[in-house]
């Protein structure tokens, strides 16, 4: 089924300005979504709000926002003050420098999007994206949407252009809290340890060699009830105790390179021959003893 277009936007690139249309580039599918049901009859539950003072059920009609500055202290707003704060939409992505690609960590990337030409932007469209593959860099833009400000991304791809929600840099943590031991590493350990990337190295990322089996175990038990079927349920696994356990470091490097290849190289491998079974030669007969 053809993609659908989510919402038409313009590009604007210095004076230039590119029609587009917007496409969700993913639909995720991380889980099965369960609704709440009660137990005992087989009903769907709704969701209450209860005042932890009155110890009522309060009405969104009743309700405001509140944003806590000091312990169990609010400043209150009405949904017409926030309303009034929100970023008018535009419908413009407007760029606002190149930078070269790698520059962007990845840890960055957030929702993505394809864009494609709408009706008298494919040449500019295609000029853009050339003039980004040719030079090597992406562009950073700013778009508004939904009330809230974004920082995207233009990057060119295999046959177009996408556009790469970014997170603000208060959004991502810096690596610099988190407390890394230092440890020197010797050179018998590195190269044993290249050499274990090697052996299980690929040369490009198939993400259809990856599936979620946790979902596919929920789907098969939820096909399995609804046909009336019973599914069985194994005891958990009593769970490790203790730090983590003190290894030779060596050794399981060894180990880890001694192991059996994984599955993919297993598949590349040709079967062995399989030798051609000895004739077994047939025993001699007992000569049978002269009579004298």
């Amino acid at each position: 089924m053809a993609a659908r277009s989510i919402a038409s936007l313009t590009v604007s690139f210095g004076l230039v300005s590119i029609p587009v249309k917007l496409y969700s580039a993913t639909q995720p599918r991380a889980g099965v979504s369960f609704n709440l049901i009660h137990a005992k009859c087989g009903s769907r539950l709704r969701q209450q709000y209860v005042c932890l003072k009155e110890d009522v059920v309060v009405e969104r009609e009743d309700m405001v926002k509140g944003f806590e500055f000091a312990k169990d202290q609010y400043v209150t707003f009405t949904a017409e003050e926030l309303k009034a704060l929100e970023e008018e939409a535009t419908g413009t992505v407007e760029i606002t420098e190149f930078v070269p690609d790698e520059k962007i960590d990845p840890i960055y990337y957030d929702k993505a999007y394809f864009l494609a030409p709408d009706k008298g932007g494919a040449k500019p469209y295609a000029l853009l994206t050339e003039g980004m593959r040719e030079t090597g860099r992406c562009a950073l833009a700013r778009w508004a949407a939904r009330g809230k400000q974004y920082l995207v991304q233009l990057r060119p791809v295999a046959d177009g252009l996408m556009m790469q929600q970014l997170l603000y840099a208060d959004e991502v943590r810096p690596m610099s809290e988190i407390e890394i031991q230092d440890s020197p590493v010797k050179d018998a350990e590195l190269k044993l340890a290249v050499q274990l990337i090697e052996q299980i190295s690929a040369d490009e990322f198939n993400p259809k060699a990856y599936e979620d089996d946790v979902k596919k175990r929920i789907e098969t038990a939820i096909e399995k009830k609804i046909s009336g079927k019973e599914i069985s349920v194994s005891p958990a696994a009593p769970s490790g105790k203790g730090g983590a356990q003190v290894i030779d470091l060596m050794e399981a490097l060894r180990a880890s390179l001694n192991k059996e290849t994984p599955k993919r190289a297993q598949a590349e491998r040709k079967p062995p021959k399989r030798a051609a079974a000895a004739a077994t030669p047939a025993k001699p007969a007992k000569a049978k003893a002269a009579r004298r």
